[in-house]
């Protein structure tokens, strides 16, 4: 059995207000072939920034509430909600709460969504 415990996952701050930690996948000693997966905490008023790539993803909403827009839409998302992204569809999630938002991610195909690089490199507008 292959396991690790959320605790021991440090994760990386990201400088739009949240921390992202890989359970699966990109620097996790769990792989997959298929996919990627992690959990999110968007800290109040923070985000997840604009961004489209080639594997589709969905975000399940653990607690918190924010703004979701997926292409042309936007909505409320909240804890239980669970939002679906095609590939190469533009979107972006921003926690409007006064507490912490957490949320999961699976992506498919397994690999490295290059958003993460350009923010961290203050290559992606941060809102």
């Amino acid at each position: 059995m292959r396991r690790i415990h959320l605790d021991d996952v440090e994760g990386t701050l990201f400088p739009a207000g949240r921390r992202t930690k890989v359970l699966v996948g990109k620097d996790s000693p769990l792989q997959a072939k298929g996919f990627a997966m992690g959990r999110v905490r968007v800290f109040p008023g923070g985000s997840i920034p604009a961004h489209e790539h080639v594997n589709e993803e969905i975000y399940h909403i653990l607690s918190g509430a924010g703004e979701m827009q997926v292409g042309n839409e936007t909505e409320t998302v909240r804890a239980g909600d669970t939002v679906y992204m095609e590939p190469d569809v533009p979107h972006t999630l921003r926690n409007t709460g006064d507490s912490n938002m957490e949320l999961l991610f699976v992506y498919s195909p397994a690999g490295v969504v290059e958003h993460w690089r350009e923010e961290l490199e203050g290559k992606r507008p941060q809102g």
